[in-house]
Protein backbone atom coordinates (compact mmCIF):
# COMPACT_ATOMS: atom_id res chain seq x y z
CA UNK A 1 0.00 0.00 0.00
CA UNK A 2 1.46 3.43 -0.80
CA UNK A 3 2.74 5.42 2.22
CA UNK A 4 0.04 7.61 4.20
CA UNK A 5 1.48 10.98 5.21
CA UNK A 6 -0.20 12.55 8.33
CA UNK A 7 -0.67 16.22 8.63
CA UNK A 8 2.74 17.62 10.66
CA UNK A 9 4.29 15.52 8.00
CA UNK A 10 2.79 16.90 5.17
CA UNK A 11 3.77 20.31 6.55
CA UNK A 12 7.17 19.91 6.99
CA UNK A 13 7.98 18.61 3.97
CA UNK A 14 5.43 19.72 0.84
CA UNK A 15 6.61 21.85 -1.62
CA UNK A 16 3.23 22.73 -2.16
CA UNK A 17 3.56 24.87 1.07
CA UNK A 18 7.05 26.59 0.49
CA UNK A 19 5.64 29.79 1.27
CA UNK A 20 5.01 28.43 5.23
CA UNK A 21 8.93 30.12 5.09
CA UNK A 22 7.19 32.72 6.51
CA UNK A 23 6.58 31.43 9.85
CA UNK A 24 10.03 31.59 10.68
CA UNK A 25 9.76 35.08 11.18
CA UNK A 26 7.34 35.73 14.79
CA UNK A 27 6.09 39.30 14.78
CA UNK A 28 3.48 39.30 18.03
CA UNK A 29 2.20 42.96 16.95
CA UNK A 30 -0.06 43.85 20.35
CA UNK A 31 0.60 46.13 23.04
CA UNK A 32 0.18 44.14 26.41
CA UNK A 33 -2.85 45.03 27.89
CA UNK A 34 -3.21 45.60 31.60
CA UNK A 35 -6.04 42.96 31.88
CA UNK A 36 -4.93 39.25 31.83
CA UNK A 37 -7.16 37.62 29.39
CA UNK A 38 -7.88 33.77 29.97
CA UNK A 39 -8.28 30.71 27.32
CA UNK A 40 -10.32 27.36 27.69
CA UNK A 41 -9.67 25.22 25.03
CA UNK A 42 -11.86 22.62 23.56
CA UNK A 43 -10.35 19.80 21.48
CA UNK A 44 -6.96 19.02 22.67
CA UNK A 45 -5.66 17.16 19.36
CA UNK A 46 -2.89 18.61 17.37
CA UNK A 47 -5.10 21.53 15.93
CA UNK A 48 -6.00 22.16 19.23
CA UNK A 49 -2.76 22.77 20.47
CA UNK A 50 -1.90 24.10 18.08
CA UNK A 51 -4.29 26.93 18.51
CA UNK A 52 -3.58 27.52 22.38
CA UNK A 53 -0.41 27.80 21.82
CA UNK A 54 -0.34 30.16 18.49
CA UNK A 55 -2.54 32.13 21.09
CA UNK A 56 -0.15 32.35 23.87
CA UNK A 57 2.74 33.78 21.31
CA UNK A 58 0.23 36.10 20.44
CA UNK A 59 -0.15 37.99 23.78
CA UNK A 60 2.17 37.99 27.15
CA UNK A 61 -1.17 38.23 29.06
CA UNK A 62 -2.70 35.35 27.63
CA UNK A 63 -2.81 32.15 30.15
CA UNK A 64 -4.75 29.01 29.35
CA UNK A 65 -6.51 27.99 32.12
CA UNK A 66 -8.71 24.98 31.27
CA UNK A 67 -9.26 21.97 29.41
CA UNK A 68 -11.80 19.85 27.50
CA UNK A 69 -11.93 16.81 25.42
CA UNK A 70 -13.92 13.69 24.83
CA UNK A 71 -10.77 11.43 26.06
CA UNK A 72 -9.48 11.93 29.04
CA UNK A 73 -5.88 10.57 27.79
CA UNK A 74 -5.52 13.71 26.16
CA UNK A 75 -6.08 16.03 29.25
CA UNK A 76 -2.59 14.39 30.92
CA UNK A 77 -0.04 15.55 27.81
CA UNK A 78 -1.24 18.40 27.58
CA UNK A 79 1.34 20.49 28.62
CA UNK A 80 3.72 17.86 26.86
CA UNK A 81 2.20 18.59 23.56
CA UNK A 82 2.39 22.27 23.98
CA UNK A 83 6.02 22.33 24.79
CA UNK A 84 6.22 19.86 21.46
CA UNK A 85 4.78 22.50 19.66
CA UNK A 86 6.76 25.68 21.25
CA UNK A 87 10.02 23.88 19.72
CA UNK A 88 8.61 22.50 16.24
CA UNK A 89 10.92 22.38 13.46
CA UNK A 90 7.56 23.20 11.61
CA UNK A 91 7.75 26.93 13.61
CA UNK A 92 11.17 27.79 12.80
CA UNK A 93 12.38 26.86 16.18
CA UNK A 94 11.10 29.73 17.75
CA UNK A 95 12.18 28.64 21.15
CA UNK A 96 14.02 26.60 23.52
CA UNK A 97 12.74 23.06 25.49
CA UNK A 98 13.95 25.47 28.34
CA UNK A 99 12.15 28.75 27.11
CA UNK A 100 8.88 26.77 26.20
CA UNK A 101 8.81 24.48 29.36
CA UNK A 102 8.81 28.06 31.34
CA UNK A 103 6.56 29.48 29.44
CA UNK A 104 4.13 26.47 30.12
CA UNK A 105 5.07 26.52 33.71
CA UNK A 106 3.92 29.78 33.82
CA UNK A 107 1.11 30.46 31.99
CA UNK A 108 -0.69 27.08 30.86
CA UNK A 109 -1.08 25.69 34.16
CA UNK A 110 -4.08 23.91 34.17
CA UNK A 111 -5.65 22.51 37.68
CA UNK A 112 -7.85 19.49 37.96
CA UNK A 113 -10.30 20.87 38.43
CA UNK A 114 -10.55 22.28 35.11
CA UNK A 115 -10.10 19.46 33.15
CA UNK A 116 -13.17 17.69 31.22
CA UNK A 117 -13.77 14.83 29.56
CA UNK A 118 -16.49 13.27 28.03
CA UNK A 119 -19.43 14.54 25.88
CA UNK A 120 -20.87 16.84 28.10
CA UNK A 121 -16.83 18.20 28.71
CA UNK A 122 -17.24 21.32 26.60
CA UNK A 123 -20.45 22.64 28.37
CA UNK A 124 -18.40 22.42 31.41
CA UNK A 125 -15.50 24.86 30.14
CA UNK A 126 -17.64 26.97 28.65
CA UNK A 127 -19.82 27.57 31.65
CA UNK A 128 -16.47 28.33 33.69
CA UNK A 129 -16.17 31.95 35.14
CA UNK A 130 -13.08 32.06 34.80
CA UNK A 131 -12.52 31.67 30.89
CA UNK A 132 -12.56 34.72 28.70
CA UNK A 133 -11.95 33.37 25.12
CA UNK A 134 -12.68 29.75 23.94
CA UNK A 135 -10.67 28.19 20.83
CA UNK A 136 -12.74 25.37 19.62
CA UNK A 137 -10.77 22.84 17.55
CA UNK A 138 -12.86 19.83 17.44
CA UNK A 139 -13.78 17.77 14.91
CA UNK A 140 -15.70 19.94 12.52
CA UNK A 141 -19.41 18.27 13.11
CA UNK A 142 -19.51 19.37 16.67
CA UNK A 143 -18.83 23.14 15.83
CA UNK A 144 -21.99 24.47 15.60
CA UNK A 145 -22.63 22.65 18.91
CA UNK A 146 -20.14 24.07 20.83
CA UNK A 147 -20.19 28.01 19.44
CA UNK A 148 -23.69 28.16 20.99
CA UNK A 149 -23.05 26.88 24.32
CA UNK A 150 -19.72 29.57 24.04
CA UNK A 151 -21.94 32.13 23.39
CA UNK A 152 -24.43 31.24 25.54
CA UNK A 153 -22.13 31.83 28.27
CA UNK A 154 -21.14 35.00 26.81
CA UNK A 155 -17.71 33.93 25.99
CA UNK A 156 -15.20 35.16 22.86
CA UNK A 157 -14.29 32.44 20.52
CA UNK A 158 -11.79 31.61 18.18
CA UNK A 159 -13.05 28.35 16.20
CA UNK A 160 -11.54 26.08 13.42
CA UNK A 161 -12.35 26.01 9.90
CA UNK A 162 -14.62 24.61 8.87
CA UNK A 163 -17.20 25.15 10.74
CA UNK A 164 -19.83 22.89 9.38
CA UNK A 165 -20.45 19.66 7.41
CA UNK A 166 -24.21 20.01 6.19
CA UNK A 167 -26.56 22.71 5.14
CA UNK A 168 -28.64 22.26 8.37
CA UNK A 169 -25.53 23.22 10.05
CA UNK A 170 -24.87 26.02 7.76
CA UNK A 171 -28.29 27.93 8.69
CA UNK A 172 -27.20 27.21 12.54
CA UNK A 173 -24.29 28.62 12.42
CA UNK A 174 -25.81 31.74 10.10
CA UNK A 175 -28.48 32.19 13.33
CA UNK A 176 -25.29 31.79 15.52
CA UNK A 177 -23.51 34.93 14.11
CA UNK A 178 -26.70 37.03 14.44
CA UNK A 179 -26.54 36.06 18.73
CA UNK A 180 -22.57 37.08 18.60
CA UNK A 181 -23.45 39.81 16.88
CA UNK A 182 -26.43 41.16 19.86
CA UNK A 183 -23.97 40.12 22.19
CA UNK A 184 -20.88 41.74 20.94
CA UNK A 185 -19.00 38.87 21.34
CA UNK A 186 -16.08 38.45 18.89
CA UNK A 187 -15.73 35.31 16.91
CA UNK A 188 -12.12 34.73 14.72
CA UNK A 189 -11.58 31.38 12.71
CA UNK A 190 -9.06 29.79 11.36
CA UNK A 191 -8.67 31.05 7.88
CA UNK A 192 -5.83 32.26 8.47
CA UNK A 193 -5.12 33.91 4.71
CA UNK A 194 -7.45 36.77 6.11
CA UNK A 195 -5.35 37.62 8.53
CA UNK A 196 -2.08 37.14 6.01
CA UNK A 197 -0.10 40.41 4.92
CA UNK A 198 0.38 39.07 1.31
CA UNK A 199 -3.60 38.60 1.23
CA UNK A 200 -4.86 40.92 3.14
CA UNK A 201 -2.81 43.51 0.74
CA UNK A 202 -3.64 41.73 -2.34
CA UNK A 203 -7.64 41.57 -1.49
CA UNK A 204 -7.66 45.05 -0.88
CA UNK A 205 -5.98 45.77 -4.41
CA UNK A 206 -8.59 43.27 -6.66
CA UNK A 207 -11.00 45.65 -4.21
CA UNK A 208 -9.37 48.89 -5.30
CA UNK A 209 -9.55 47.75 -9.09
CA UNK A 210 -6.20 46.85 -9.40
CA UNK A 211 -7.00 43.65 -11.73
CA UNK A 212 -10.15 45.55 -13.20
CA UNK A 213 -13.67 43.35 -13.35
CA UNK A 214 -13.19 40.06 -12.40
CA UNK A 215 -13.40 37.42 -15.58
CA UNK A 216 -12.78 34.26 -13.64
CA UNK A 217 -10.54 32.20 -11.33
CA UNK A 218 -9.00 28.98 -10.13
CA UNK A 219 -8.24 27.41 -6.47
CA UNK A 220 -5.96 24.25 -6.02
CA UNK A 221 -4.87 22.26 -2.72
CA UNK A 222 -3.10 19.49 -4.15
CA UNK A 223 -0.81 17.70 -2.07
CA UNK A 224 0.91 14.11 -2.07
CA UNK A 225 -0.75 11.66 0.45
CA UNK A 226 -3.88 11.43 2.85
CA UNK A 227 -4.17 14.07 5.55
CA UNK A 228 -4.96 12.23 8.97
CA UNK A 229 -4.66 8.74 7.61
CA UNK A 230 -1.45 7.61 10.10
CA UNK A 231 -4.68 6.01 11.57
CA UNK A 232 -5.12 6.31 15.15
CA UNK A 233 -5.97 2.80 17.37
CA UNK A 234 -6.64 0.43 14.50
CA UNK A 235 -7.17 -1.92 17.04
CA UNK A 236 -10.79 -0.74 17.11
CA UNK A 237 -13.50 -1.78 14.98
CA UNK A 238 -14.28 1.01 12.33
CA UNK A 239 -17.91 0.75 13.24
CA UNK A 240 -17.57 2.02 16.69
CA UNK A 241 -18.11 5.76 17.71
CA UNK A 242 -14.92 5.98 19.34
CA UNK A 243 -12.46 5.33 16.16
CA UNK A 244 -14.35 7.41 13.59
CA UNK A 245 -14.14 9.66 16.19
CA UNK A 246 -10.28 9.45 16.70
CA UNK A 247 -9.99 8.89 12.95
CA UNK A 248 -12.15 11.99 11.86
CA UNK A 249 -10.46 13.06 8.77
CA UNK A 250 -11.29 9.43 7.52
CA UNK A 251 -15.26 10.44 7.40
CA UNK A 252 -17.53 12.30 5.62
CA UNK A 253 -20.02 12.85 8.86
CA UNK A 254 -17.24 14.11 10.97
CA UNK A 255 -15.06 16.08 8.51
CA UNK A 256 -17.27 17.21 5.85
CA UNK A 257 -14.50 15.31 3.56
CA UNK A 258 -11.02 16.86 2.24
CA UNK A 259 -12.73 19.51 0.24
CA UNK A 260 -14.45 20.91 3.19
CA UNK A 261 -12.18 20.31 6.09
CA UNK A 262 -8.53 21.52 3.59
CA UNK A 263 -9.76 23.09 0.72
CA UNK A 264 -12.12 25.53 1.84
CA UNK A 265 -9.01 27.79 2.34
CA UNK A 266 -8.28 28.16 -0.85
CA UNK A 267 -12.32 28.51 -2.05
CA UNK A 268 -12.19 30.99 0.91
CA UNK A 269 -10.17 33.07 -1.02
CA UNK A 270 -11.62 33.00 -4.01
CA UNK A 271 -15.22 34.31 -1.71
CA UNK A 272 -13.40 36.96 -0.26
CA UNK A 273 -12.32 38.56 -3.04
CA UNK A 274 -15.72 38.26 -4.48
CA UNK A 275 -17.12 39.86 -1.50
CA UNK A 276 -19.27 36.92 -0.74
CA UNK A 277 -21.42 36.71 -3.83
CA UNK A 278 -22.90 33.59 -3.91
CA UNK A 279 -22.69 31.04 -7.44
CA UNK A 280 -25.76 30.18 -8.79
CA UNK A 281 -24.64 26.79 -8.98
CA UNK A 282 -21.85 24.41 -8.98
CA UNK A 283 -20.87 21.17 -11.16
CA UNK A 284 -18.43 19.06 -9.64
CA UNK A 285 -16.95 15.39 -10.02
CA UNK A 286 -14.68 13.39 -7.45
CA UNK A 287 -13.29 10.18 -6.37
CA UNK A 288 -11.77 7.72 -4.03
CA UNK A 289 -8.07 6.49 -4.62
CA UNK A 290 -7.85 2.66 -4.39
CA UNK A 291 -5.30 1.91 -2.17
CA UNK A 292 -7.65 3.52 0.61
CA UNK A 293 -9.95 0.21 1.64
CA UNK A 294 -12.83 0.39 3.44
CA UNK A 295 -14.07 0.29 6.11
CA UNK A 296 -10.89 1.71 7.95
CA UNK A 297 -10.16 4.50 5.84
CA UNK A 298 -14.24 5.54 6.36
CA UNK A 299 -16.08 6.88 2.86
CA UNK A 300 -14.09 9.96 2.05
CA UNK A 301 -12.98 10.99 -1.46
CA UNK A 302 -9.29 11.32 -2.59
CA UNK A 303 -9.69 14.36 -4.83
CA UNK A 304 -12.83 16.52 -6.64
CA UNK A 305 -12.67 18.99 -9.45
CA UNK A 306 -15.63 21.78 -9.54
CA UNK A 307 -16.83 24.20 -11.45
CA UNK A 308 -19.17 27.22 -9.92
CA UNK A 309 -20.93 29.22 -11.96
CA UNK A 310 -21.86 32.74 -10.90
CA UNK A 311 -23.59 33.82 -13.88
CA UNK A 312 -22.50 36.48 -16.70
CA UNK A 313 -20.09 34.14 -17.82
CA UNK A 314 -17.93 34.28 -14.23
CA UNK A 315 -16.82 30.88 -13.84
CA UNK A 316 -14.38 29.40 -10.72
CA UNK A 317 -12.58 26.51 -10.85
CA UNK A 318 -11.77 24.55 -8.18
CA UNK A 319 -9.47 21.23 -7.29
CA UNK A 320 -8.03 19.58 -4.92
CA UNK A 321 -6.50 16.25 -4.34
CA UNK A 322 -4.91 14.00 -1.89
CA UNK A 323 -3.24 11.00 -3.18
CA UNK A 324 0.28 9.66 -2.54
CA UNK A 325 2.95 9.98 -5.39
CA UNK A 326 1.01 13.34 -7.09
CA UNK A 327 2.79 16.62 -7.25
CA UNK A 328 1.95 19.41 -5.05
CA UNK A 329 -0.38 22.69 -5.74
CA UNK A 330 -1.40 25.48 -3.07
CA UNK A 331 -2.57 28.85 -4.58
CA UNK A 332 -5.17 30.83 -5.73
CA UNK A 333 -5.35 32.64 -8.88
CA UNK A 334 -7.51 35.31 -10.07
CA UNK A 335 -8.05 36.57 -13.45
CA UNK A 336 -9.49 40.34 -14.23
CA UNK A 337 -9.57 42.81 -17.22
CA UNK A 338 -6.59 44.68 -16.34
CA UNK A 339 -4.55 41.98 -15.02
CA UNK A 340 -3.99 38.46 -13.11
CA UNK A 341 -3.45 38.04 -9.33
CA UNK A 342 -2.01 34.87 -8.04
CA UNK A 343 -1.38 34.08 -4.36
CA UNK A 344 1.75 31.97 -3.57
CA UNK A 345 2.82 33.23 -0.32
CA UNK A 346 5.23 35.28 -0.45
CA UNK A 347 5.37 35.58 -4.21
CA UNK A 348 2.12 37.10 -3.91
CA UNK A 349 1.69 39.48 -7.24
CA UNK A 350 0.02 40.85 -9.60
CA UNK A 351 0.99 41.01 -13.70
CA UNK A 352 -0.83 43.01 -16.47
CA UNK A 353 -1.40 47.10 -15.96
CA UNK A 354 -0.31 47.68 -13.19
CA UNK A 355 1.90 44.94 -11.61
CA UNK A 356 2.91 44.76 -8.30
CA UNK A 357 4.70 42.31 -5.85
CA UNK A 358 4.34 41.30 -2.69
CA UNK A 359 7.39 42.79 -0.42
CA UNK A 360 6.20 43.60 3.10
CA UNK A 361 7.06 42.35 6.65
CA UNK A 362 4.60 39.26 7.02
CA UNK A 363 3.68 38.03 10.40
CA UNK A 364 2.53 34.94 11.12
CA UNK A 365 -0.71 34.28 10.33
CA UNK A 366 -1.47 31.58 13.00
CA UNK A 367 -0.41 33.61 15.68
CA UNK A 368 -1.82 36.97 13.87
CA UNK A 369 -5.24 35.81 13.94
CA UNK A 370 -4.80 35.37 17.85
CA UNK A 371 -3.59 38.85 17.48
CA UNK A 372 -6.45 40.32 15.91
CA UNK A 373 -8.97 38.37 18.48
CA UNK A 374 -7.20 39.55 21.27
CA UNK A 375 -6.65 43.28 20.38
CA UNK A 376 -10.91 43.59 19.27
CA UNK A 377 -11.63 41.97 23.06
CA UNK A 378 -9.46 44.43 24.54
CA UNK A 379 -10.51 47.31 22.34
CA UNK A 380 -14.12 46.46 22.68
CA UNK A 381 -14.12 46.54 18.75
CA UNK A 382 -16.52 43.87 17.60
CA UNK A 383 -15.26 41.66 14.96
CA UNK A 384 -17.22 38.50 14.09
CA UNK A 385 -16.04 36.38 11.07
CA UNK A 386 -19.01 33.75 11.57
CA UNK A 387 -21.04 34.76 7.99
CA UNK A 388 -17.32 34.84 5.72
CA UNK A 389 -16.60 30.97 6.85
CA UNK A 390 -19.69 29.91 6.68
CA UNK A 391 -20.54 31.24 3.44
CA UNK A 392 -17.07 29.72 2.14
CA UNK A 393 -17.85 26.29 4.46
CA UNK A 394 -21.31 25.83 2.67
CA UNK A 395 -19.56 26.59 -1.00
CA UNK A 396 -17.08 23.54 -0.04
CA UNK A 397 -20.05 21.64 0.55
CA UNK A 398 -22.51 22.33 -2.74
CA UNK A 399 -18.96 21.16 -4.45
CA UNK A 400 -18.79 18.01 -2.38
CA UNK A 401 -22.37 17.26 -2.97
CA UNK A 402 -22.34 18.13 -6.24
CA UNK A 403 -19.38 15.51 -6.85
CA UNK A 404 -21.62 12.77 -5.04
CA UNK A 405 -24.46 13.03 -6.76
CA UNK A 406 -22.97 13.72 -10.36
CA UNK A 407 -25.52 16.36 -10.36
CA UNK A 408 -25.68 20.31 -11.01
CA UNK A 409 -26.79 21.68 -7.38
CA UNK A 410 -28.39 25.27 -7.47
CA UNK A 411 -26.95 27.17 -4.80
CA UNK A 412 -30.09 29.19 -3.37
CA UNK A 413 -31.56 24.96 -2.93
CA UNK A 414 -28.87 23.93 -1.12
CA UNK A 415 -29.29 26.61 1.47
CA UNK A 416 -32.76 27.50 1.38
CA UNK A 417 -34.41 23.54 1.22
CA UNK A 418 -32.00 21.06 1.59
CA UNK A 419 -31.95 18.58 4.54
CA UNK A 420 -29.41 17.25 4.51
CA UNK A 421 -27.99 16.74 8.17
CA UNK A 422 -24.72 14.84 9.48
CA UNK A 423 -24.98 15.31 12.49
CA UNK A 424 -26.08 12.14 14.87
CA UNK A 425 -29.59 12.03 16.35
CA UNK A 426 -27.13 11.28 19.95
CA UNK A 427 -24.23 11.36 21.20
CA UNK A 428 -22.86 8.68 22.78
CA UNK A 429 -20.24 5.57 22.47
CA UNK A 430 -21.24 2.42 20.77
CA UNK A 431 -21.63 0.94 16.96
CA UNK A 432 -22.27 3.69 14.17
CA UNK A 433 -22.68 2.31 11.07
CA UNK A 434 -20.82 3.48 7.94
CA UNK A 435 -22.18 5.13 5.45
CA UNK A 436 -21.46 3.64 1.89
CA UNK A 437 -18.83 5.41 -0.28
CA UNK A 438 -21.28 7.86 -2.51
CA UNK A 439 -21.40 6.63 -6.47
CA UNK A 440 -22.53 9.66 -8.80
CA UNK A 441 -25.96 8.59 -10.09
CA UNK A 442 -26.78 6.56 -7.23
CA UNK A 443 -26.19 8.87 -3.87
CA UNK A 444 -28.79 11.35 -3.41
CA UNK A 445 -29.16 14.49 -1.25
CA UNK A 446 -32.68 15.31 0.46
Amino acid sequence: MTQLLGRRSFLISSTALAATAMLTRPAFGITPGKDRLRLGLVGCGGRGIGAACDALLADPDVELVAIADLFPETLETYAAKLVEQFTSPWRGELMQESQALELVAKRAQVPPNRRFAGWEAYRELCALPEVDIVLLAAPPVFRPLHLEAALAHGKHVFMEKPVCVDPVGGRKLMELATIADEKKLCVVAGTQRRHQAEYVEGIQRIHDGQIGDILSAQCYWLMEGYVGSNLRHPEIAPEQMEYQVRNWFCFVWASGDHIVEQHVHNIDVINWALQGRAPESCTALGGRGVDLPMPAYGNRYSHFAADFDYGNNLHVASYCRQEPMTSGKVTERIIGTKGVIEFKGMQTEITGERPWRFSGESPNPYVQEHVNLIRAVRSGNHINETRSVTSSTMLAVLARESAYTGRALRHDWLWKTSKLNLTPDTWGWGVKPIDPLPVPGVYSIT
